[in-house]
């Protein structure tokens, strides 16, 4: 199994059950998902919990009028099918609404900061 497809998957479901909180284990790559997430309004907020062996992420989910935020994502970088793009090619990945999360040279950022920074990158990610 992929950890970040799992990452995301774990997200969207805890939204749909309605709970506060998730725990996932944890990687760096994970926490800097998790906060291009928060600085994008997606997530509450992010924790870095345990030591060594037993480190999780504690994650603050967010509704708007009991409504989960995260509503539906699609995984566009796939293990066996990686995709990439310039900043100048992003909106192609933004239709209809939305926000995308590149891997990039100076970290994950979301599709707003990557236009910004003039940066492209891996898009792993589209959220609606």
């Amino acid at each position: 199994m992929d950890p970040i497809s799992d990452f995301f998957i774990r997200i969207k479901n805890a939204q749909k059950a309605g709970h506060q909180t998730l725990q996932v284990s944890y990687s760096k790559f994970k926490h800097e998902l998790a906060k291009a997430m928060e600085r994008a309004g997606l997530v509450g907020g992010v924790e870095r919990w345990g030591k060594r062996v037993r480190k999780t992420l504690e994650i603050s989910l967010l509704y708007r009028e009991k409504a989960p935020v995260v509503e539906d994502l699609k995984l566009i970088s796939k293990q066996g099918r990686r995709t990439y793009t310039s900043y100048k090619d992003l909106r192609q990945f933004k239709k209809r609404g939305g926000d995308v999360f590149l891997s990039t040279s100076k970290g994950v950022l979301s599709g707003n900061e990557a236009k910004k920074a003039k940066i492209g990158g891996e898009v792993i990610v589209k959220i609606n």
